[in-house]
């Protein structure tokens, strides 16, 4: 690489940074920062194990659970949807009754102040139907007061647009054990504090609870989609067949759901596809009397999910994102000058990549409703068996930048076999949907009319696995890499049209002021930094319109510091929110995207640098934590910890050195 000039201090603070990057590495290769949502999976992981097992917690684990709870309960006694989110009356019910179960007294200064919130601000009766659900299935919360959620679907033929195995993998999984739990009325025994809670949450008998007139009551922060009026006519419907159901359907419809939830523990090591998905499995096992030793042994499984430190105790994260993390990460080191440090890290990194790679299908009892695995990569380390489209597609992209630094001398690795780069390719081909586009883990299976009928409510885009625009944009730009690579390859045919597809996707996706809307990031700055990745890698040139527009964008957004920043509530209003602080990932995004395009003179490239540059601490190489950037479902909010450190020292190696050859 040879260093052009930049901002004063940029190449010193590039080296820095990549430094610090090398240093966050783990002994096993692996890059790895916690995913931060809130308290729901901690307090849900909480009430399971007090239901089915593994309980009393060990002193230790109550004290660093109590912790957590503690350092993210805000001033006024709630907990919010996210680090910066609203408060939520739906989590502080959940974390008022986790608490409890912890043994905390009502009158403990947490838990009074969390009930003298709600109590101001919310009813219980009238959150969200998930709450409802976990309430009742520990005797807090009347059946009769929840919307169905029918285990019959799953007896519908299997090519029944609404039956669940058509439903995006999340949201089928969690269905099925939510299923199972309402169409058995489930009810867990809570004991003596049952009673207790019934008091403290209602202040009335528990008996005379209208939870009957509140079925359709929602209301507060906690809602962002009202049910569709057909929706609404079929929840009155199926109140009514509640009262009465088949009890032969009913029976076999149970079976099917368990069998449903079961098989999904088994495929996915215990883990699940998700933490959510996984308590519910724990659940139904224990519901359905399976053997002790498998109850506790799929309950043990869910500690893969747990975070902990000493600063702010145990959580449960909603994913683990160690193949993305260290995809990401290796992608900037190759960008990076070399030195012994980043290119031993790049070694590192690449043969734990090599490991993480699904390289065997699932077994034929488990693999059920499943789309092949083989060559796929997992968003975390492959145990669980869930390989994504995008996840593969930024691993095969680092794996091939590896491969193209080894040929200019600069790493000496042993490359991974062709047949296992072959696989990881047409993983990504198996997964591009009718329209061009990609999704996540599977093929859409369904219309996306049926976003119509989402029973959400807390969420919206979560019932089909429809096309996204940067999982499209990552899945083109790494079969643009492998055809690059592999020229010989058999189905050369097929990876020439997925790529044309893609980017017809991409552009019919262009909104008319330049920008894309994106799906799992904070947002349109997100989605426009791996489109333009993606043009440059399929060969679209800069002087194309698409990327003259995206790059105007870009530049039109800038704010006057130099920085990009866009607040979290674009995500809700499918329209661009500046921030007003500028935000070092988001800044990073948008100069990876824009400096291929303009070049690293252009003066948005230098004072996008400089903002870097005077945002990093001088004492460690980092930057400090600002706002999330991460999102999914539009309104679960995510700060990804090691974004800040990876994005910005990948944009300062490109922003201050000019490659001698492409490496794409």
């Amino acid at each position: 690489m040879a260093t052009v000039d930049g901002p004063p201090g940029a190449a010193a603070a590039r080296d820095m940074a990549i430094a610090h990057l090398c240093s966050l590495q783990f002994a096993d290769g692996r890059w790895e920062g916690e995913m931060v949502w809130n308290t729901m999976l901690l307090s849900q992981y909480v009430i399971t194990r007090r239901l089915i097992g593994r309980w009393p917690l060990p002193e230790a684990d109550i004290a660093s659970v109590l912790r957590h709870f503690e350092i993210t309960q805000l001033p006024d006694g709630s907990w919010p949807a996210h680090r910066q989110g609203p408060s939520s009356v739906y989590l502080t019910v959940l974390a008022y009754v986790t608490i409890r179960v912890l043994g905390l007294p009502e009158e403990a200064p947490i838990v009074a102040k969390a009930g003298d919130w709600w109590r101001c601000h919310g009813s219980v009766t009238a959150i969200p139907s998930w709450g409802r659900l976990w309430l009742a299935m520990v005797g807090l919360y009347g059946y009769e007061g929840i919307n169905a959620v029918p285990p019959e679907l799953f007896l519908l033929p299997k090519k029944a647009p609404i039956h669940p195995d058509r439903l995006y993998c999340h949201t089928r999984y969690i269905y099925g054990g939510l299923a199972y739990m309402y169409g058995s009325r489930a009810q867990f025994d809570l004991g003596p504090l049952r009673d207790q809670l019934r008091r403290e949450l209602y202040g009335t008998d528990f008996e005379s609870v209208d939870f009957a007139g509140a079925r359709g009551q929602l209301s507060g922060p906690d809602v962002f989609i009202l049910p569709h009026p057909i929706l609404r006519a079929a929840y009155a419907v199926l109140a009514v067949y509640e009262r009465w159901p088949v009890k032969a359907a009913r029976r076999a419809a149970l079976r099917r759901c368990a069998q449903h939830a079961q098989r999904a523990l088994e495929a996915s090591r215990g883990q699940g596809v998700s933490p959510v998905s996984a308590l519910l499995g724990c659940l139904v096992l224990a519901r359905t009397g399976a053997p002790r030793e498998r109850v506790l042994a799929a309950l043990d499984a869910l500690d893969a999910w747990r975070w902990e430190d000493d600063e702010e105790g145990t959580r449960v994260v909603g994913a683990r994102s160690s193949a993305w993390d260290t995809s990401f990460a290796m992608r900037a080191l190759a960008a990076a000058p070399s030195s012994p440090a980043t290119d031993t890290a790049l070694a590192r990194g690449y043969n734990w990549l090599l490991n993480a790679q699904a390289v065997e299908e699932l077994p034929p009892a488990v693999s059920g409703d499943r789309s092949a695995i083989n060559g796929g990569w997992c968003f975390s380390d492959g145990t669980h068996r869930w390989p994504v489209s995008d996840c593969t597609a930024e691993a095969l992209s680092a794996i091939l930048a590896v491969h193209s630094l080894a040929r200019e001398a600069r790493i000496h690795q042993q490359r991974i076999a062709g047949e296992r780069v072959q696989a990881a390719a047409e993983f990504i081909l198996a997964r591009q949907n009718r329209d061009g586009g990609f999704g996540t883990y599977e093929r859409a299976r369904t219309s996306g009319l049926l976003e119509r009928f989402n029973p959400a409510e807390m969420y919206a885009d979560c019932m089909t696995d429809a096309s996204h625009v940067e999982c499209t944009a990552s899945c083109v730009s790494a079969l643009a890499r492998f055809r690059a690579d592999f020229p010989g390859y058999p189905r050369t045919g097929e990876v020439d049209r997925a790529i044309s597809r893609g980017v017809a996707f991409l552009r019919a996706r262009q909104r008319a002021d330049g920008s894309y809307p994106a799906a799992w990031g904070i947002a349109f700055t997100y989605a426009v930094s791996f489109v333009l990745d993606a043009f440059r890698a399929a060969g679209v040139g800069r002087e194309d319109k698409a990327v003259a527009d995206a790059a105007d964008w870009l530049i039109r957004t800038q704010k006057t510091d130099g920085s990009w920043g866009e607040h979290h509530s674009s995500c809700r209003s499918g329209k661009y929110v500046e921030h007003p602080e500028g935000q070092a990932a988001m800044t990073a995004w948008a100069l990876l995207a824009l400096t291929p395009v303009v070049g690293t003179e252009h003066p948005a490239v230098r004072r996008g640098s400089d903002f870097l540059v005077s945002l990093m601490e001088p004492e460690t190489g980092s930057w400090p934590r600002q706002a999330p950037s991460g999102v999914f479902f539009k309104t679960a909010v995510l700060d990804y910890r090691l974004y800040k450190d990876v994005f910005p020292a990948w944009a300062l190696a490109v922003t201050t050195s000019a490659p001698v050859t492409d490496r794409r």
